[in-house]
């Protein structure tokens, strides 16, 4: 029982966390000129609990900071997108953990990149025009540029913290 509620305990804290990053995100003014573009900060907390956990916290996180952030800072629409980002990245970021060879750099680069997508689908879908098409290379560019950084701030901590903090 000690190990469920510290495992829930840790799950909340990291859930807390994302809600921060996520409110910290949307104070940053950052503007590439290109709309909806953004950093993705509450992203570094789902790669760690990927590989400090396993995708099911991950995705448990990843969807209540959704649907948490969603209603405080944002409107249905943005849900959607969100949630349509962050189920492909997750789905990509989970298989890709498994190849041998793909560090939590590369594994980041994909998931950023495969958010973008995701994103870009249901904006295909909503606005049914083949015009978005010329948004996709800078969407993958940004989700290249982000999912390093987020990469490699996720492959700070295992270094310096004993392993057995997050379990």
């Amino acid at each position: 029982m000690k190990n469920r509620s510290k495992r829930m305990a840790m799950l909340g804290i990291m859930t807390a966390f994302a809600l921060i990053l996520s409110y910290v995100e949307s104070l940053i003014p950052f503007f590439p000129g290109i709309p909806g573009i953004k950093l993705g900060l509450a992203n570094l907390i789902v790669v760690l609990l990927l590989y400090q956990y396993s995708w099911h916290e991950a995705l448990l996180v990843s969807a209540v900071r959704i649907l948490v952030s969603g209603f405080l800072f944002g409107n249905l629409m943005s849900i959607l997108f969100s949630l349509a980002g962050a189920s492909l990245s997750l789905l990509c970021m989970a298989l890709l953990k498994k190849i041998p060879g793909f560090s939590v750099i590369g594994v980041s680069i994909a998931g950023g990149c495969t958010h973008n997508i995701g994103q870009f689908l249901v904006a295909m879908f909503v606005v049914r025009t083949g015009g978005l098409f010329y948004y996709l290379p800078a969407l993958l560019i940004s989700g290249l540029v982000t999912g390093f950084l987020i990469g490699f701030a996720a492959s700070l901590p295992g270094k310096y913290l004993p392993r057995d903090i997050w379990k």
